[in-house]
């Protein structure tokens, strides 16, 4: 049964965050540490949403890299739209939406929310312009040198077009609605990201000129293939398509009998589609939620793309209509809306893509396969298990480990958190199975995971039919850690079983994103894990923790700690080092700490995929900081804290030697650290903790491909050296790491 919050609970939240708040301003509000030398420069943050556009613009440096495959680049250059696209949504509105309702908090940065919006924009034009002309002068041409052809409607055979207009007439009319807009018809409802067409037709008898709106069906390809692809000598002559909207325009006639097409242009709105959902207010959350998510569709527009040869008049009518002003208005050359190019991947030309990678099972566990059959519990027993996907199949390590919980009669619990997970989730089975095997099973499912609510919604109904015990989490917090606990029955009594991780609980992206886990049986870290599920599923909100770092409480300033400890150890002349590896680094409070940290001469070495609002290599303020940024096949998602430790002793409780280095689902900004539970798990096994440092300064090093961020807060990219050769790719050198062991596992 779902958990519905009542008062006692959102008076604990309260009280709790209330704590939390007053612990951080104490923490990061008292006495000068040693080493402070007088207060840091105003203008010591970059703005996170104008650094956010230009981790896109090295997402674009991807597509336009021709040292990629072409395929691949076309697969980058939808990237950047869809990223653009949500940036949109979530960022611009929300900016937008403080600025009308009058709360104008000026950013770290120093720049207001008005002036946000008008670089953003200044920005945003310039990369968008930039990103399709590249397509259309760089990568289409290309592709039309390997026989992948997006054509026009006036370039097809005679046969082409008559088996096209046959598709057009049994598929694609019974399907279209064009709507009109007179006296009777007012301006339809435009949904967000939907691709629309603009047509202005005549009507011969009278002489006027009206208004319709066509709908490109989202429940059908956009590229409708030319040739018969199911033909091997047509598919090795040539793989010709023609956008749907070019085909519906090239048959408009059918929608408009009798009228005279004047215009035709495709059109493109993007809205608020963040949510808000006042939890203190809901009965039921999970409730809440589904009403929310009907709301989404009609938030006000904060975007319009146009195709640029659109008519000045159809131009305007469309600004106005839907209440957008100039700055909002992009006018693109067709076709618009580049997310269409993900379509391309689906194409049988393994010579342009990324050759075949195939994870393979972590060498701990397969060492233990090989003796006895796969039993993940003996090889976790035996030792800690650092899992590194994609190179570590995640089927053989973490889902393994779930379905072996779930079939397992010595297993008597299972608890586990859901942030997001794919279709037709083998997680979710597992859990379902050992439900219905009559185990206690906890999920936690974290229904405002942003773009994937409907989702988890299915998820947390589906589980409750089968029994499991459906939890959403604290009052105010969204429920980010990556936990799994399985309880067993074994001769000495209850073990622990854990994985703590950096990434979600989903099979698919587990191939395709970047990410840490910890698989162990450290009754530390099961006792840390039954006391934060019980925080989270009922009230403990005083729990303490041995072996995690957990927000909103211990994260930013167990961080903060061991930043200073670095900071004491190099005033005191001892070896001092900071390695952090994160998508984002954005928090201001931690900024500083490292700037004072670097300004005592601490080195520091950031690598982050995304956000950056420090800035590094600053005389005086962060001489000693470097910043990378490294991008490739993989989304780079894996958070790692390092410290050099050097003189021994553990901040709390339990004694450590050397290096201190931790992973988890935090990264260094305000909504990790402060409105989210999150994880960090201590990883204690020497050789594990230097794999990890290792696997930083792998990315830092100058022989690695990667960007080096300026002072001026600009990347420059580092892919060849001096004499042109081109430089390490990191992912694919763990590619090759990992496939030269045996055990492959898909």
């Amino acid at each position: 049964m779902a958990q519905i919050f009542d008062a006692p609970s959102k008076a604990i939240l309260r009280s709790q965050i209330a704590e939390h708040i007053a612990e951080t301003d104490k923490t990061d509000k008292g006495e000068a540490h040693a080493g402070e030398n007088g207060p840091l420069p105003p203008d010591r943050f970059f703005d996170r949403e104008l650094s956010w556009l230009k981790f896109n613009k090295r997402v674009l440096e991807l597509a336009q890299d021709p040292d990629q495959p072409l395929l691949e680049r076309a697969n980058f250059a939808a990237i950047f739209a869809s990223n653009l696209d949500e940036f949109f949504m979530v960022r611009v509105a929300g900016l937008k939406r403080r600025i009308d309702s009058g709360i104008a908090v000026t950013a770290a940065s120093g720049l207001s929310p008005r002036q946000q919006l008008r670089a953003i924009s200044e920005q945003a034009h310039r990369l968008q312009e930039e990103h399709a002309n590249h397509v259309i002068n760089h990568i289409l041409p290309a592709l039309a040198a390997e026989h992948i052809v997006m054509l026009s409607w006036d370039k097809l055979t005679t046969a082409e077009q008559e088996r096209l207009s046959r598709y057009y007439r049994h598929q694609v009319f019974p399907v279209l609605t064009p709507l009109a807009v007179d006296p009777a018809h007012p301006f339809p409802y435009i949904s967000g990201n939907s691709l629309n067409l603009a047509v202005l037709v005549e009507n011969p008898a009278s002489g006027k000129s009206h208004f319709a709106r066509v709908k490109i069906p989202d429940n059908m390809n956009r590229l409708v293939p030319v040739d018969d692809l199911t033909d091997e000598e047509s598919r090795e002559e040539r793989y010709g398509f023609i956008a749907m909207e070019n085909l519906i325009i090239a048959h408009l006639e059918s929608l408009f009998p009798g009228m005279i097409i004047k215009e035709a242009r495709s059109f493109r709105v993007t809205r608020n589609e963040d949510i808000d959902v006042e939890e203190d207010d809901a009965e039921n959350l999970l409730n809440a939620m589904e009403k929310e998510l009907l709301r989404r569709r009609f938030g006000p527009p904060i975007r319009l793309e146009i195709s640029d040869a659109t008519s000045p008049f159809l131009s305007q009518l469309l600004a106005d209509q839907l209440g957008v002003n100039a700055e909002e208005v992009y006018r693109l050359p067709a076709p618009i809306d580049m997310t269409v190019l993900f379509e391309l991947q689906s194409i049988d030309r393994p010579d342009l893509k990324y050759r075949p990678f195939i994870p393979t099972t972590n060498r701990q566990i397969a060492s233990v396969e090989s003796s006895r059959a796969q039993d993940i519990f003996a090889a976790i027993r035996e030792r800690d298990i650092l899992l590194h996907h994609p190179y570590d199949s995640f089927s053989t390590s973490v889902q393994a480990f779930l379905s072996q919980a779930a079939s397992d009669p010595k297993v008597l619990a299972i608890k586990q958190t859901l942030y997001r997970t794919s279709s037709n989730s083998p997680i979710i089975d597992a859990l379902v199975d050992a439900a219905h095997a009559g185990k206690q099973v906890l999920a936690l499912v974290e229904i405002k995971a942003r773009f994937d609510e409907d989702a988890n919604i299915a998820w947390a109904r589906k589980l409750e039919r089968a029994g499991v015990h459906v939890v959403y989490g604290i009052v105010g917090l969204k429920t980010h850690c990556k936990l799994s606990l399985v309880v067993r029955q074994e001769p000495e009594g209850l073990r622990r079983y854990c994985h703590v991780g950096t990434g979600n609980y989903n099979p698919k992206t587990a191939r395709q994103y970047t990410d840490l886990g910890l698989l162990t049986c450290d009754p530390v870290v099961g006792q840390d894990l039954t006391r934060l599920f019980n925080q989270l599923s009922g009230y403990a909100p005083k729990s303490s923790f041995h072996r995690l770092l957990v927000a909103p409480r211990t994260v930013r300033t167990g961080l903060i700690q061991r930043i200073r400890r670095e900071e004491d150890a190099a005033l005191a002349g001892k070896d001092a080092w900071i390695k952090i590896k994160v998508n984002s680094i954005v928090d201001e409070k931690t900024i500083d700490a490292l700037y004072r940290a670097g300004q005592a001469g601490v080195s520091i070495d950031i690598v982050e995929r995304g956000i950056c609002a420090l800035k590094p290599g600053i005389p005086g303020l962060s001489e000693t900081i470097k910043v990378r940024s490294v991008l490739g096949r993989f989304l780079e998602h894996s958070r790692i804290y390092a410290f050099a430790n050097s003189d021994g002793p553990q901040i709390g409780e339990g004694p450590i030697s050397g290096p201190e280095v931790w992973i988890g689902s935090a990264d260094l900004m305000h909504r990790n650290l402060d409105r989210r539970v999150e994880a960090l798990v201590r990883i204690t096994d020497p050789e594990q903790v230097d794999e990890l440092i290792n696997y930083i300064d792998l990315q830092m090093a100058d022989s690695t491909i990667s960007w080096h961020m300026q002072p001026d807060g600009n990347y420059v990219r580092h892919s060849h050296d001096e004499e042109g050769r081109p430089l390490v790719d990191c992912q694919e050198y763990l590619i090759k790491r990992h496939q030269r062991r045996p055990h492959s596992a898909s």
